[in-house]
């Protein structure tokens, strides 16, 4: 099993620069690391860090995070996946992040989803031949993204399905999904070949795997065991210092 360092959380309680964080990783015994944003980030750095260290960029979030379910928000997100291509191509990255965005008010749901569609179809169109796939990621309405449009990891699938895009999947979190109630056998069974990237952290708290009352060791060993073969995105907010906290959790984990 190989991991991937969300670098928002993990070792930022270590270094500030982003460069650095990469570096504790790579000391830590990691795989791979991945961030949010990288328009806020110094890619000239990150890039030198990531070839220093011969660590794997797994994603980032496809830019601007503007709802997806707004057609009118449809040219402007191109426009911008176009630039995140770029630079995910840079990196070497292979996924990229996408969130649908808020539950619009007064809008209905069904208009909403087909906006969505659209979008992630005509995303599909930018990306083809480009090696970078995006996954759109369902989160939790009930803590942590009230208003957000889409926290069902099926209904995620299905609108992957809908556009008839291979470059169209989703992010499975299982923080998430176990938030809503969700297994991931219930909901992803017959589809894992639309599951791009996983997130995990305990519930509650968001902590450390082992921490809070997820079994996220079976959850794991069932999507592996059903054909999923990327790295496990270490999405948690640790108890510091990150650079014993990961290891420990690597190795409950395995």
């Amino acid at each position: 099993m190989k991991f991937s360092a969300c670098l928002e959380w993990l070792f930022a309680d270590e270094a500030h620069d982003f460069a650095d964080r990469i570096r504790l990783a790579s000391k830590a015994g990691l795989d791979a690391v991945e961030f949010w944003k990288w328009s806020n980030k110094d890619i000239d750095a990150i890039e030198v860090a990531l070839r220093e260290t011969g660590i794997a960029l797994t994603g980032f979030v496809a830019e601007p995070m503007i709802p997806l379910t707004d057609p009118a928000n449809r040219e402007p997100f191109l426009e911008g996946l176009g630039q995140s291509v770029e630079v995910a191509r840079r990196l070497g990255a292979k996924v990229l992040i996408a969130q649908a965005g808020a539950d619009l008010e007064g809008r209905d749901r069904a208009s909403q989803r087909a906006a969505l569609v659209a979008c992630l179809e005509a995303a599909g169109e930018v990306l083809a031949g480009s090696g970078v796939k995006l996954g759109l990621e369902p989160l939790n309405t009930l803590i942590d993204h009230k208003g957000y449009f889409l926290p069902s990891t099926r209904e995620g699938l299905d609108i992957a399905e809908e556009t008839g895009r291979p470059e169209i999947g989703i992010v499975y979190d299982l923080y998430h999904s176990a938030v809503m109630g969700e297994r991931p056998e219930e909901v992803l069974a017959g589809h894992m070949e639309k599951v791009f990237h996983i997130h995990v952290a305990d519930h509650p708290g968001r902590g450390d795997p082992g921490t809070g009352g997820v079994d996220l060791e079976a959850r794991l060993a069932w999507i592996f065991a059903h054909g999923y073969a990327g790295p496990v995105g270490l999405e948690y907010r640790p108890a510091p210092p990150s650079s014993a906290s990961v290891p420990n959790v690597m190795r409950a984990l395995q």
